[in-house]
């Protein structure tokens, strides 16, 4: 039941007013601001869909709220339609940035219910009443220019700005650019791996001892050897069956 001290504009837009008396006055549709100050002065009910007629109250007569209403103690001010078009009003105003180029909307913003000091204001990309868009944080510092429906942000694009929402696009492509980069972590460590690898057997080739040359002569020489015992075992072999031949062709009567 009690006001807490901050509060989104967008919590309120969402509630019914009813004054100390027990009267319905219908729900919250507009703030009552002043932009040159960024400050919050009110909030502007619809008591009738039927009538013109529209009631503003002041941000101090704010007394109570709950998850469906809110509790104003006093009476309220009466106007129209018309004169509130003429109120001057930061809500949906454009936003550009420190080169002019559009980025965006404001959507929303978070203000404190006891002096009505806006904090700081949520913008978007595309239409803020689109269930499901993002919303950034765009700090009254960061705003070097303000003009009737726009503003002028020093910033170069939304991503240099805290996001406070992630549409469901935008939580995709985080996802996206977060495991690239956790891919191209893996790749550099699996790289100077293999390159350790690499330079490790290259030190152990150099390295490697004189022993092990000679055991490789002396195999070398002991292979030539064997052939050379082979080639002499032929030899004798092939002489043998020569005296052999000769022997049994002068033995043979029609030789």
């Amino acid at each position: 039941m009690a006001v807490p001290t901050k509060l989104l504009l967008s919590d309120l837009l969402k509630h019914n007013v009813r004054c100390e008396n027990g009267v319905y006055h219908g729900p919250v549709i507009s703030p009552w601001m002043h932009p040159p100050v960024h400050r919050i002065l009110g909030l502007i009910s619809r008591p009738s869909n039927l009538r013109v007629q529209r009631e503003v109250w002041r941000l101090d007569q704010l007394k109570g709220i709950n998850q469906e209403e809110i509790y104003v103690k006093g009476s309220c001010s009466l106007t129209d339609e018309q004169t509130l078009q003429r109120f001057p009003t930061l809500m949906y105003a454009n936003v550009f940035n420190r080169i002019g180029q559009k980025l965006g909307l404001i959507a929303d913003f978070v203000f404190e219910t006891n002096k009505g000091n806006i904090q700081y204001y949520l913008v978007s990309r595309s239409n803020p009443l689109i269930p499901g868009t993002s919303r950034w944080c765009l700090s009254i510092s960061q705003i070097i220019d303000k003009q009737p429906g726009s503003i002028s942000c020093d910033i170069d694009t939304f991503e240099d700005l805290t996001i406070h929402k992630a549409s469901f696009k935008e939580e995709f492509l985080s996802k996206s650019r977060k495991w690239k980069s956790q891919f191209d972590d893996f790749t550099n460590i699996a790289s100077d791996r293999l390159e350790g690898w690499i330079d490790d057997q290259i030190k152990d080739s150099e390295n490697q001892s004189p022993k092990d040359s000679y055991d490789f002569s002396n195999n070398h020489d002991s292979y030539d050897d064997w052939i050379d015992s082979s080639e002499e075992f032929n030899r004798m072999n092939k002489r043998k069956r020569n005296r052999t031949s000769t022997n049994a062709r002068d033995l043979d009567p029609w030789i």
